[in-house]
């Protein structure tokens, strides 16, 4: 998308949304890229997966999209992806040899790996939106997740 040299042009507006039918089950996920006046929306799913899993795609998804390194602003209504960064749960899980405070291993630490990647390319805030609570990008990133996983249920 941001694909001009001067730095007023390289920031985005990003918003992702995961979906999950049963967690684990079929799930979606939705982005929309917002870079001037241009608007794009991505979407995309799996047929066995959870819903943080689905998080975490949306925002892969989005940031492997993005042409040249930029000054992102990334939005989601999941405090598991939102925390992960803002909390510093990442480098906590990096340090800990992808281990939790629990002494578990992380879940879903491939697509950390791929996220933590895609980060370190741009330079990105992290923004938490509350659910369902009328803002206009996180409802169509839900709608999109939602469409996406429905398209695995084979007229169940």
């Amino acid at each position: 998308m941001a694909n001009e040299h001067n730095n007023e042009h390289s920031k985005v507006r990003i918003y992702t949304d995961g979906a999950c039918q049963g967690n684990p089950g079929p799930g979606g996920w939705g982005a929309v890229l917002l870079w001037r006046e241009e608007e794009r929306r991505m979407q995309g799913g799996e047929e066995d997966s959870t819903n943080n899993r689905m998080e975490l795609m949306a925002a892969i998804k989005a940031l492997e999209a993005l042409k040249r390194p930029c000054e992102v602003e990334l939005h989601s209504d999941s405090a598991y992806l939102i925390n992960a960064f803002n909390l510093g749960w990442v480098k906590k899980w990096q340090r800990n040899g992808w281990r939790t405070s629990k002494k578990t291993q992380v879940e879903n630490q491939a697509l950390w790996e791929r996220l933590i990647a895609m980060a370190a390319v741009h330079q990105i805030s992290w923004k938490k939106v509350k659910g369902h609570s009328g803002d206009a990008f996180n409802h169509i990133c839900d709608t999109m997740a939602v469409e996406e996983a429905a398209k695995f249920n084979h007229g169940l």
